[in-house]
């Protein structure tokens, strides 16, 4: 399990290290690109959801509990960049089957 920072360790939520490496990605391109955006996650510990409101200005950390990355489902990460960029911002969308790889 993995932990989401934003700006200080208060600002915090697990997420597991598959997802975390998944919402890294969509992250990193938004703010990349100078996009802000609204960020809405279900709290592990089933009290309620937080919003996040991303820029670029406020410091953010992916701490994962694995050390090896895992492969990315690229359909997932385009999902959750079209909800980031939606107008009610990201949330942590169920992972979709990937797609086969065409030679």
């Amino acid at each position: 399990m993995g932990r989401f920072i934003y700006d200080t360790a208060s600002n915090s939520v697990e997420i597991d290290d598959r997802t975390l490496a998944h919402l890294r990605i969509v992250v990193m391109n938004k703010l990349r690109r100078s996009e802000p955006f609204m960020f809405d996650v279900e709290v592990g510990d089933g009290t309620g959801r937080r919003s996040f409101w991303i820029h670029p200005s406020v410091p953010l950390q992916f701490h994962f509990f694995g050390s090896r990355g895992p492969r990315i489902n690229r359909l997932w990460v385009e999902e959750m960049m079209q909800a980031a960029s939606g107008p009610t911002g990201l949330t942590i969308l169920p992972e979709p089957a990937e797609e086969p790889e065409q030679e």
